[in-house]
């Protein structure tokens, strides 16, 4: 074989072996990072949910702290539910908008600063009712998902509900579609005497009040 032939299968196995290794190399790149989306971080979710967990468990508050804070001026009480759980029972006063709908400027518009104190709560603080708060698996509870959230848009002045309590029972006020408004009793039974003058006297005789 000439020296000629030698060098050209030189040069034809140097390439082979040069896309080869790009190859190899594309795939470990693509194999350790996943398909490139900027618009997904998954490494930064778990660092800022990794930074906030102390926050978090420090700012779980009893249903009585809840309460006196929801009265303080310039609270924003935040329901991250579905718009239809939101209508069927909310604690009063709360505003709405879902997790999913979360973007800068949609929580901008409920939440007028980043100082703003926020408090939130989820389906697995109540039990009770089963459609407005069905629970969710505990790894799953909204109120995780919508603090982690929270803290990444910059609202760090996050307060959460802490226990689980039976909508029966709690203290919390509740409006929405699934609480009966109350309906006025009416007493068919009550009467009055109305004295009628006759002949042998006056004669009490009961008339029907109308209510």
């Amino acid at each position: 074989m000439d020296a000629g032939k030698l060098s050209h299968m030189k040069k034809h196995l140097i390439l082979c072996s040069s896309v080869l290794l790009l190859a190899q190399l594309s795939h470990a790149q693509l194999g350790s990072k996943g398909i490139p989306n900027p618009l997904i971080d998954y490494p930064t979710f778990l660092k800022i949910a990794q930074r906030v967990e102390p926050i978090r468990e420090s700012r779980r508050v009893t249903e009585p702290r809840f309460l006196e804070m929801m009265s303080e001026p310039g609270i924003v009480l935040l329901d991250a539910r579905s718009a239809e759980k939101y209508r069927m029972r909310h604690i009063t006063g709360a505003l709405n908008l879902s997790l999913p709908d979360f973007t800068a400027a949609e929580l901008r518009k409920i939440i007028p600063s980043k100082s703003t104190k926020v408090l939130i709560y989820c389906n697995n603080n109540f039990v009770g009712s089963p459609i407005a708060f069905a629970s969710k698996s505990a790894g799953a509870s909204l109120n995780i998902s919508t603090y982690v959230t929270l803290h990444t848009y910059g609202y760090t002045n996050v307060y959460e509900l802490g226990p689980l309590l039976d909508v029966k029972t709690s203290k919390l006020p509740f409006e929405g579609t699934e609480i009966a408004p109350p309906q006025a009793s009416i007493n068919l039974n009550c009467s009055t005497v109305v004295d009628v003058p006759s002949e042998i006297g006056t004669v009490p005789i009961p008339r029907k009040r109308i209510y």
